[in-house]
């Protein structure tokens, strides 16, 4: 009786397991199912999955989950070095040039086509200011505020000039000039110029006298009066002739293409973007490690904890989770548990054979004793 009882035992509880996932699918005899088929696990897959997905959501794929185990102040600075590292080695301090990132940007023959709008826009200004300084007069072309100031400066160009005068006449050049033209006078007069150098004599006494009145001219009050009139006459004369009339004779296209031209080498674009960013902001790593990656990285951290719950409801991980389940085959969900208690269940056969087998010694007493009565 003991051994008939531990193999029932054992045999039933081995058998209640292996049902537990046998058979896989309905067994039918004609239209009629068998009992007991499919196993439990299998007959209620759908709603294991369903549970499956309800446990991962609110036990183990948590919000506070997920913030104990990334949104940590820890996490967060290896996070801040992390990201400063790639920036530094990725952009920073990279070998690319300013060039090789505009051309990872799409942007090709960058220098060439702004050089040339630079051009183009250079050589509209020029011409559009050269259309301003050849229409009109000089009044309507000149600033106000200018033709004031000359206004006010003729006195000083005046006295400038007699100052000059005064300076040249009294020199030894202004006397050899003087002497000249005085010669030059009197051999253009023939026999009258022979006539003065008899009553003169020779032309360096005329020289002193001619000298004496030039000086006195100079110095003389209505001289001064007489200068600033004619400049004055001669401004206003200037005022009202056009612009285009002065400048006739300007090179005004080899003026500008000397602009253009020192524009270009001043310019250097292409040399310029040939340079890494490194060359332009040597500083880069420092700066953006204080002012770029810890306020980036804390936004970044400080967004997904506010947005943490509300993008693990969108990803519906339950939902997630039993599709998951519900494409298992039902042998992958037998060697996941089997996997986890196979030891456990061999001690559940074990123990309903140890039980048999005191059950079936317990039937063996009470026989032998009812014999014995």
């Amino acid at each position: 009786m003991a051994l008939i009882g531990a193999l029932i035992g054992g045999f039933t509880n081995h058998l209640a397991i292996k049902m537990l996932f046998r058979p896989h699918e309905a067994k039918y005899i004609g239209s009629w199912r068998v009992p007991f088929t499919p196993g439990l696990i299998p007959k209620r897959r759908d709603e294991l999955a369903v549970q499956f997905g309800k446990t991962v959501t609110n036990y183990l794929l948590t919000p506070e989950t997920f913030k104990k185990k990334l949104l940590t102040t820890d996490m967060q600075r290896k996070a801040e070095n992390f990201l400063q590292e790639k920036l530094e080695t990725h952009i920073l301090d990279s070998d690319k040039t300013l060039n090789n990132w505009l051309e990872v940007a799409g942007a090709l023959d960058v220098a060439s086509k702004a050089e040339q709008k630079i051009i183009e826009v250079l050589d509209s200004q020029l011409n559009l200011v050269r259309m301003r300084l050849t229409t009109g007069t000089v009044e309507e072309i000149l600033p106000a505020d200018w033709r004031v100031g000359v206004d006010e400066r003729i006195p000083q160009i005046a006295a400038y000039i007699l100052s000059k005068s005064e300076k040249y006449f009294e020199s030894d050049e202004g006397r050899a000039m003087f002497r000249k033209l005085i010669d030059d006078f009197l051999a253009s007069k023939g026999t009258l110029g022979n006539m003065v150098h008899m009553f003169f004599g020779e032309s360096e006494s005329l020289v002193g006298k001619v000298q004496k009145e030039a000086l006195r001219f100079v110095n003389a009050p209505g001289t001064s009066s007489l200068l600033n009139t004619i400049i004055h006459n001669e401004w206003e004369k200037l005022q009202k002739r056009p612009v285009d009339e002065l400048l006739s004779g300007f090179d005004w296209d080899g003026l500008f293409d000397t602009i253009k031209s020192y524009t270009r080498e001043e310019l250097a674009i292409e040399s310029r973007l040939n340079k890494k960013l490194s060359h332009y902001w040597p500083t880069g790593a420092e700066w953006t490690s204080i002012n770029v990656t810890p306020p980036l990285t804390s936004f970044a951290f400080t967004q997904a904890e506010k947005q943490l719950e509300i993008s693990l409801s969108k990803l519906k991980i339950d939902e997630m989770v039993k599709e998951q389940v519900d494409s298992f085959p039902v042998e992958v969900l037998e060697d996941l548990v089997l996997g986890i208690s196979r030891r456990e269940f061999k001690m559940i056969t074990v123990l309903g054979a140890v039980l048999g087998g005191a059950i079936g010694i317990v039937q063996g007493l009470i026989v032998f004793a009812t014999n014995l009565t």
